[in-house]
């Protein structure tokens, strides 16, 4: 080899040169492990809602039967602890199914990192409550804006107008198949009072009418509570607008609440019948409003018919 000529040999790390496939494999594996329920915390400010339905007592059972099948995601904390980042379901039915220990795997994240994986794994519920978005995003949104040194504000543009949203949002909105302006108001929604907030759940206030609402004080919107309440009634699209050109312009007084929400609205809907919570809980959300008679009275003539052939059968 020539002098003054150089060569530069690039040599691969020991452990590199023979670590294998399967000693990968294994160390992956490392990190799954069975960790006591009773050392794991639950997500800060977690959105989403974990509810004893049907579903969950196919989940218990399931896990009674096969264990956990998909283990959960946890990071660990600063004073020895986990804390849960996905599997708030899995986690609940374990403890549903007697089980002591939750089968984890344990991954290196920052809080903001954190975030962003609780919500991606949430996100691919089938069912998803306007409220559980609404926090998800906002959530999500200034995690991502800390991760690329944005600073976070708490009022974002509509029309993402300022830089720091505009960005942001615009790599959330590709992420979640969402426009900008959809994330914006679910967004919105997390100023809304919780009674308010679970009626929009509970799809007893319409998800455009409950955006316009979220830009009234939260004294106004236990006003509007109390005006609705009273006519048994919500308000439609063009009175939340109303109310909410009214706030702007400092004219927004209980008694405007009041005379809006006493108006009549075209096409109004027949208001509801039932009142009984044993019979409400039992209609189905999907049910849309003024047709729950006519539910109950077809569930009324099945059961009929079924005491009918029981009594058939007997003869």
């Amino acid at each position: 080899m020539a002098k003054g000529r150089e060569s530069k040999i690039e040599l691969t790390a020991y452990d590199d040169l023979f670590e294998t496939d399967e000693s990968r494999a294994e160390a992956a594996l490392s990190k799954i492990r069975d960790i006591p329920i009773s050392e794991i915390d639950e997500f800060p400010d977690h959105p989403f809602k974990v509810f004893m339905d049907e579903d969950m007592e196919q989940l218990v059972d399931s896990i009674r039967r096969n264990g956990v099948m998909t283990p959960a995601t946890v990071r660990l904390k600063e004073d020895g602890r986990y804390e849960l980042i996905s599997g708030h379901r899995r986690k609940k039915a374990c403890e549903l199914a007697g089980l002591e220990t939750l089968k984890c795997e344990v991954k290196e994240l920052t809080r903001d990192e954190a975030i962003i994986v609780m919500v991606e794994s949430n996100l691919q519920r089938s069912v998803i409550l306007p409220s559980e978005k609404a926090f998800a995003y906002k959530m999500r949104l200034e995690a991502m804006k800390r991760q690329a040194g944005r600073p976070v504000k708490g009022n974002y543009s509509p029309m993402g107008n300022n830089l720091e949203f505009a960005t942001s949002s615009d790599e959330l909105a590709e992420k979640v198949g969402e426009s900008k302006n959809q994330i914006f108001r679910y967004i919105r929604l997390t100023e809304l009072v919780p009674e308010i907030l679970q009626m929009v759940d509970d799809r007893q206030i319409a998800f455009r009418p409950a955006v316009e609402i979220s830009y009234l004080s939260e004294g106004q919107q236990y006003t509007l509570l109390e005006a609705m309440s009273y006519n048994d009634a919500t308000p439609s699209l063009a009175q939340a607008i109303k109310m909410k050109k009214f706030m702007q312009e400092g004219k927004l007084t209980d008694e405007v609440i009041s005379s809006i929400m006493e108006e009549e609205k075209p096409n109004q809907r027949e208001k509801p019948v039932f009142r009984d919570e044993r019979i409400t809980k039992l209609i189905p959300k999907s049910i849309p409003r003024g047709q729950e008679t006519d539910f109950v009275v077809k569930a009324l003539e099945f059961y009929n018919r079924h005491l009918q052939r029981n009594k058939a059968h007997e003869r």
